[in-house]
């Protein structure tokens, strides 16, 4: 993208029909976007549906990529931009798990690794039982099956 593209906005629709203006420097951190412009010539006609993103989702994705453009731009303190994406990510369990579907459907690699790591760190003293509850996962191991497993990997249920 060329800088004179900058001032270029385009259009984020969700799934609830409410449009987002972004600017080109924005829009372009979402991959899945970068590569529709890429590929579809005029940017100024483009309006992009996002059928499985939220208005309330998207609204804390693009928040999340103008941060890191303007992080970019000032040259930004790594550690100042840490603690802003820790604190971004103080959200609560709903939010964090569609952040985690919106970053990976507009294939945002950072925000992907962000909001990942905020779910690993919310479930790493959790219990196998808690995790499965949480992530709606059924137990398909016979109890002889788990109890075996339990045995053999002691040291992951301590």
């Amino acid at each position: 993208m060329s800088s004179s593209s900058e001032n270029v906005t385009i259009k984020l629709r969700t799934s609830e029909g409410e449009a987002f203006e972004v600017d080109m420097s924005t829009a372009s951190q979402m991959t899945t976007i970068k590569n529709l412009l890429d590929d579809g010539g005029d940017c100024t006609a483009h309006e992009f549906p996002l059928p499985n993103v939220t208005a309330p989702v998207l609204a804390k994705v693009i928040e999340y990529c103008k941060k890191h453009v303007e992080a970019n731009k000032q040259k930004l303190d790594k550690g100042a931009l840490k603690a802003w994406d820790s604190e971004f990510v103080n959200v609560n369990r709903k939010t964090i798990f569609d952040l985690v579907m919106a970053a990976n459907y507009l294939n945002h690699r950072g925000l992907l690794d962000l909001t990942c790591e905020a779910v690993k760190d919310m479930i790493k003293d959790m219990k196998v039982e808690e995790v499965r509850t949480l992530f709606g996962i059924k137990n398909d191991f016979s109890e002889e099956e788990e109890e075996k497993l339990r045995r053999e990997n002691a040291w992951a249920f301590e």
